[in-house]
């Protein structure tokens, strides 16, 4: 913006004609230009911290029940945050490993389902979250009050597959499906059939979820989600 001729600006001078950019106008121009820059720089510097912090924590998906037949949480995320997950894991515990982690799955699977079937919970409470035990002990209760008893035999473990791994407050989480064969029928106390087969196998798939304290600590049953 030129100072008008003859007017009283810092750099047209007093009176005279000279029509140029005046000191003020130059001082304007490279604040304005300045302001751009710093646009600019904030921007990108905003673009990088970005990338190097990378996507927000993966949120812990909602608790559900034993025995729920309608899923209380979204379906598993893709592959990519779990292989994600299972890093940030790796990073609090370098012992972790996969395959053992899925023994684990499966020594915990039949210790908890071991006490299920005897209806005294007592023998797995060391290897579940104190939510998850009371979730389960109000089923027990149910099954003493009707005096009936959910028989699980000859289990045939097929698969246990990782479909979620995440940290939050302060806690490692994995959810897995596991896959298995197996005779699932009710009995009153004296052996009488009421529901299921004794010589028919069905197919059972559940997500159970473990958590434990952040690094290499005992895995614990925090969750239980019919398929």
């Amino acid at each position: 913006m030129a100072c008008c001729s003859g007017g009283m600006g810092f750099g047209g001078g007093m009176g005279g004609g000279y029509g140029g950019p005046g000191l003020f106008d130059i001082l304007l121009l490279a604040g304005i230009g300045y302001m751009i820059y710093r646009f600019v720089k904030k921007r990108r510097e905003g673009q990088a911290a970005y990338q190097a912090y990378g996507q927000p924590d993966y949120q812990q998906p909602q608790a559900y029940s034993y025995g729920s037949p309608t899923p209380a949480y979204d379906q598993p995320q893709p592959h990519d945050d779990t292989a994600a997950g299972l890093s940030y894991i790796r990073q609090m515990d370098y012992s972790f490993d996969e395959s053992r982690f899925k023994d684990t799955v499966m020594d915990l699977f039949f210790k908890v389902q071991g006490a299920w079937m005897n209806r005294d919970l007592s023998s797995a409470a060391g290897v579940m979250t104190d939510e998850m035990r009371g979730v389960l002990q109000q089923d027990v209760q149910r099954l003493l009050q009707e005096k009936r008893i959910n028989r699980l035999e000859n289990i045939a473990v097929r698969s246990v597959e990782i479909t979620e791994a995440w940290q939050e407050s302060g806690q490692d989480f994995i959810t897995t499906l596991v896959y298995a064969n197996l005779l699932d029928y009710t009995t009153d106390e004296s052996g009488t059939v009421l529901e299921g087969s004794k010589t028919d196998p069905v197919k059972f798939e559940e997500y159970w979820t473990f958590t434990r304290p952040v690094g290499p600590n005992q895995w614990k049953l925090s969750a239980i989600q019919q398929v």
